[in-house]
């Protein structure tokens, strides 16, 4: 099995290296790489196995497979792997409330993440995230920063910290989630509410768009509610790290006058 090891990241060099890595749920993937016209039956299950784990296929040039492969024998098939596995969607929301009830009960709050490209703003949003207890991220697979040694830098070592999952079909899975009892909040600078008119004492979704587009179409139809951040000062926007933070440390402090309004029960 051929490696070669970039800070935070491994490249996985060869067919049947990246065969088993993506056959085994504990390795985490960023991305798969194929020469633009390599065919077979292990190109096949590659493809296919991709598929399956929602794991990002590139088709590239011989000379970038020579790149990333560092002068190995790469048979036209090279990986980057990352430390932390992405989750699939229904596992992690399984896990964070398994049933219409247990949404209900515990309030959770989910941040979603809509195409942000740069990783230090990946990696920054994580941090925040993790600070205000959010229980879980989803990310799309397309158009999105890589989960790399420079998001997990900026995140300060938090990323590891909080459960991530990652899906082809964001607006798809922000209706899904609605179905188990969620609400869904887009950040939305032209919306005629502040995110300080937002029922926040509820389970929430919070989606956070692109540095530059802000949220996709479907997203922003998918979405229950539309919130903005006032801006006193002569800035247009925030940073959508800070805009990120801003949204969550909301939902958490909401949370936190409810808990301490609660009747005790001896």
């Amino acid at each position: 099995m051929s490696t070669a090891s970039r800070d935070d990241t491994s490249t996985l060099i060869g067919r049947q290296p990246v065969l088993e890595a993506l056959e085994r749920d504990d390795v985490g993937l960023e991305k798969v790489m194929l020469k633009q016209d390599l065919s077979g039956e292990r190109a096949g299950a590659i493809r296919s196995l991709a598929e399956n784990r929602g794991v990002p296929v590139q088709y590239v040039p011989e000379a970038r497979l020579r790149h990333e492969a560092e002068g190995a024998a790469h048979q036209g098939v090279v990986a980057v792997s990352t430390p932390i596995r992405y989750r699939e969607v229904d596992e992690m929301l399984t896990e964070i409330a398994p049933t219409w009830g247990a949404v209900k009960e515990t309030l959770p709050v989910i941040l979603a993440i809509d195409r942000v490209t740069d990783p230090r703003n990946f990696g920054a949003m994580l941090r925040s995230a993790v600070a205000a207890g959010t229980d879980g991220v989803i990310v799309p697979s397309r158009e999105m920063a890589p989960l790399n040694a420079a998001a997990i830098k900026a995140s300060a070592g938090t990323a590891p910290r909080i459960p991530i999952a990652r899906t082809d079909r964001l607006a798809d899975v922000l209706v899904q989630v609605k179905e188990r009892g969620y609400w869904v909040c887009g950040a939305e600078g032209t919306s005629d509410t502040t995110l300080w008119g937002v029922d926040w004492d509820r389970p929430m979704v919070v989606v956070l768009g692109s540095e530059g587009e802000g949220l996709a179409p479907d997203v922003v139809d998918a979405c229950d509610t539309l919130a903005s951040i006032p801006m006193r000062g002569p800035a247009e926007s925030l940073n959508v790290s800070v805009a990120t933070g801003l949204m969550l440390f909301e939902a958490a402090r909401t949370r936190a006058e409810t808990a301490s309004n609660s009747p005790i029960n001896d």
